[in-house]
């Protein structure tokens, strides 16, 4: 019993002992970059009122830990410099050698940040055999996840300074970076590299930054309850456990292997997808092989083989001996093959691919070869593959209910970047956006999002703040085309409206068959150019290419004027410049001649276009060879004029007034005349269909086309019923004399009418019209019993309302009969005046209808509305209700 108590006894004194000591955060640590020129921060942990003295430099300072056991000591200002110690004492002792003052970049993003020195290494060996930099240092960030709030620090990393080893885990882009930054000023260099492949953006940022996102502060919210992030966890497991296991006959039968003899298998021509050489949508394991003969010499020696880039897995067999394996498709297949194992005569290669969705095979337009010093064999060509397992297709259940920690809000930031917020910093890089690219509307507000979030976080709210934007990829369209790619561009464009922020062009870095492009060092030069800039006020320093500045629009010609020119525009190979379209209102582009006029502007025409509008540029996913540059070398950034700037967070989406177009009883008219008018303008208008009327009934496939081009279809009932015991309604027959309707049959036929509707457009919500501005049947109103159907609903008044007026579901409009384009016209500046709704009502529109207007002063609005867009919030109905919604939230 007694040695029982002298056990606990001991192990509460070594318990206590360990818990007093002095412990550092894995920044603070041998080889370190400190930020110079401003007060630094040293912190840790230690037993609760510990005191803890920091020397450095023959002067000491101290501080006590505080209550929960944390300390933190200023230090003043340091010059540049390295080689310097830092010595800690308290219960313990620490000694921290080889610190360096100096310029500290944190760099954060997707795998584009991350890619490492190694990864680059053939392009690049000069650079690496000379990478004796001691100056330069890095620190990388192992990648962690943290749902329930911020970390206060790494559970590992270390600094390492730049050496031909240690280069080989930096990142290429901010090795390269800081390498030229180090040239430029010989100061200290400390990158922070903070990066995790295939994540988005919205990972990255802070719970706080998201104080104008309630939809994402609610799944924040959600995520911090422990149970209901397991729940995931269980139905994964659940699921895998379910699949149907096929077994890979290779495996089985060891393909591998040099004692097997092949049969049944078929020839394949490397590089190629095996979707497109006769393995249709087959998702499993695929092997190959093939015999090579080698030169004598290479006998006894080791070789290096360089198989492309295989999608997605892949296992490397030589004459029957695994050299290495590969889990994923974007890493270049480079193996080391042993001094053993190639012989004299036929030597065999096997290749398992293994590939769970879309084409699976071999990269084109990549090496695919063995060498040995100088000597090379060529691997393209024709070898043999044959099946080894089809995956068999999972449920959609096996898809659903999983959670990827590292996309959820907030996730990488509380482990991967909170940790850092002691250290001073000299400025940041951000290199994002292929994880945003399939939904890239969001990215306009979250790209400054993170900006001004980081900004606040470190209290330095011009801190200068490094964009890359995202390079040229994927299949080159020879027609002018929508890209999401573009989009996300455009967004990250527009980071240059905040303060001290550069925006780094890659349009013409890219690869068209890899998202991790190798041209890692003309990145990272550019953007040292924009550091050099920026952060070190080097303002003559040209760090963009052409930028749009703007246009003007002479008859059938566009002229051009761009910012950041340098000594001026060039075609950088001499021939007419690429990848610049031009269209009318109706936004069908067309490629445009362009020529240059002068040191800053580029005429642009086409003889398909009489009247241009707008212009885009390199608005491609891959804008291949672009040629527009300055004299300093640096590419154009890709632009738009097309585009809209509109804040969803303010009436009108912060223009001076809205207006909707809307047209009841389902006229020809409104097909033959209406819609071809909107559509050559890009504006979108409501048609309201009784869907008894002849064109609602006969001409079904127009009406399908026009909701798939952007239209409202409404419900305007199924056979029109209007009030017989109004003044002026002696023509409504009386079995639709909607005075004697009952509720349940105004139910009924508004409810098939819906069906009808559903039918044509797919759509289950929609908005409704009152049929002559009638609402009232034989028991009252009707339309709340129906409100859970409809977004709006619009009557027949003439008022205009503000947004905090508005009654979603008694909309007011004005009723057009007679009217010239003139009267109409003063109808919307009077919305403008007053920042009101104006809704148009339209029945004939040159005819088929009591109620008309002609076609020219219908279109003379049309023109006006367009040509006042800047002005004028225009939209369906369905959308502007959602808009007067959100607003009102």
């Amino acid at each position: 019993m007694r040695t029982s108590k002298l056990l606990s006894l001991l192990i509460l004194f070594f318990s206590n002992s360990l818990s007093a000591q002095i412990r550092l955060p894995r920044l603070i640590g041998d080889n370190m970059v400190l930020q110079r020129e401003q007060p630094v921060e040293i912190w840790g942990w230690a037993s609760p009122k510990e005191k803890v003295t920091v020397s450095l430099k023959n002067k000491s300072y101290s501080t006590a830990a505080n209550a929960e056991g944390r300390w933190k000591i200023q230090l003043p200002a340091q010059p540049a410099g390295r080689g310097f110690e830092m010595a800690l004492k308290g219960k313990n002792q620490l000694l921290i050698k080889n610190i360096a003052f100096g310029d500290v970049w944190f760099c954060s993003g997707q795998s584009n940040m991350v890619i490492n020195m190694e990864r680059v290494k053939e392009r690049f060996a000069t650079d690496i055999a000379s990478a004796n930099y001691p100056e330069i240092r890095n620190f990388f960030v192992q990648p962690r996840t943290s749902l329930n709030g911020p970390e206060n620090d790494f559970p590992s990393g270390e600094w390492k300074a730049a050496n031909p080893k240690d280069v080989l885990s930096f990142g290429a882009v901010t090795y390269f970076f800081a390498r030229d930054l180090y040239d430029q000023y010989k100061v200290p260099i400390g990158i922070i590299n903070s990066s995790v492949g295939g994540t988005p953006i919205e990972a990255w940022i802070s719970e706080g930054g998201y104080k104008e996102f309630a939809d994402i502060e609610k799944i924040i919210a959600q995520n911090k309850d422990t149970a209901y992030v397991n729940s995931f966890k269980r139905i994964i497991v659940r699921n895998n456990a379910q699949l149907t296991k096929v077994a890979d006959q290779g495996q089985i039968e060891h393909w591998e292997t040099s004692s097997y003899q092949p049969q049944g298998w078929r020839n394949f021509n490397i590089p190629g997808y095996w979707e497109d050489q006769g393995l249709k949508d087959l998702n499993g394991v695929v092997w190959f092989r093939r015999e090579f003969e080698v030169p004598e010499n290479w006998i006894g020696r080791p070789a290096k083989l360089y198989m492309g880039r295989i999608v997605d897995a892949d296992e490397m067999y030589v004459n029957g001996k695994k050299i290495g394996n590969t889990t994923y498709q974007y890493p270049p297949r480079r193996y080391e093959i042993p001094a053993d194992l190639l012989r004299s005569g036929k030597n065999t290669f096997v290749i398992r691919v293994a590939n769970q969705a879309g084409k699976g095979g071999f990269v084109s337009d990549k090496p695919y070869f063995m060498s040995m010093n100088d000597e090379q064999i060529d691997l393209k060509g024709t070898w043999q593959y044959k099946v080894g397992e089809v995956y068999q297709p999972r449920e959609k259940g096996n898809f659903g209910n999983q959670m990827v920690h590292q996309n959820q809000p907030t996730a990488l930031y509380n482990a991967m970047v909170a940790p850092v917020l002691p250290m001073k910093l000299k400025g940041f890089i951000w290199y994002q956006g292929e994880s945003n690219v399939d939904n890239p509307g969001p990215y306009n507000k979250l790209l400054p999002a993170l900006i001004n979030d980081r900004r606040r976080l470190w209290k330095e709210l011009e801190i200068p703040f490094l964009v890359v934007q995202l390079p040229n990829f994927q299949d080159i369209d020879y027609t002018p085309a929508e890209s999401n790619m573009a989009l996300i561009r455009e967004a990250q464009n527009q980071a240059l409206r905040l303060k001290n922020t550069a925006v780094t062009v890659t349009i013409d870095l890219g690869e068209w068959n890899d998202i991790h492009p190798l041209n890692k060092k003309d990145i990272g030069k550019r953007l040292a150019l924009s550091a050099r800039n920026l952060a070190y006020h080097e303002k003559s320093v040209v760090c963009s290419g052409p930028r749009f500045r703007s246009q003007d629009i002479l008859g059938d010609k566009i002229i051009l004027t761009f910012d950041e020119v340098a000594d001026g525009i060039r075609s950088r190979d001499g021939e007419d410049l690429r990848w610049f379209s031009i269209a009318d209102y109706d936004k069908k582009f067309v490629w445009a001649k362009a020529r240059l006029m002068g040191k800053d502007q580029v005429e642009l025409f086409s003889e398909l276009v009489k009247t241009p509008k707008y212009v885009r540029y390199a608005w491609q996913d891959n804008p291949e060879g672009v040629n527009f540059y300055n004299s300093e070398g640096l590419p154009a950034a890709p632009f738009r004029t097309d585009a809209e700037v509109l804040d969803d967070s303010k009436p009108w989406k912060g223009k001076k007034c809205a207006v909707v177009l809307t047209y009841d009883d389902a006229l020809n008219v409104h097909l033959d005349h209406v819609i071809p008018a909107l559509d050559s303008l890009c504006l979108k208008g409501s048609f309201y269909l009784t869907a008894s009327s002849d064109a609602a009934r006969n001409r079904i496939s127009d009406w399908r086309a026009a909701a798939a081009n952007g239209h409202e279809l409404g419900n305007h009932t199924l056979y029109h019923p209007c009030d017989a015991t109004r003044p002026g309604m002696s023509w409504v027959k009386p079995e639709y004399d909607l005075s004697r309707y009952s509720l349940a049959r105004i139910q009924d036929e508004i409810k098939m009418c819906n069906a009808y509707l559903n039918s044509i457009d797919g759509k289950t919500k929609r908005t409704f019209a009152f049929t002559c501005g009638h609402k009232k049947i034989a028991e009252g109103e009707f339309i709340h019993t129906l409100s859970d159907e409809f977004v709006a609903a619009r009557a027949v008044r003439h008022e205009m309302h503000t947004v905090d007026e508005q009654n979603l579901m008694d909309m007011d409009c004005y009723g057009m009969s007679g009217q010239t384009s003139d009267e109409m016209i003063a109808l919307v500046n009077q919305a403008k005046e007053s920042g009101r709704l104006l809704v148009f009502l339209f029945h004939g529109v040159g005819g088929e209808h009591a109620l008309n207007v002609s076609s020219q002063d219908h279109s003379r609005l049309l023109r006006y509305l367009k040509e006042n867009e800047s002005d004028i919030y225009i939209d369906t109905l369905f959308n502007m209700a959602a808009h007067i919604r959100d607003v009102k939230k």
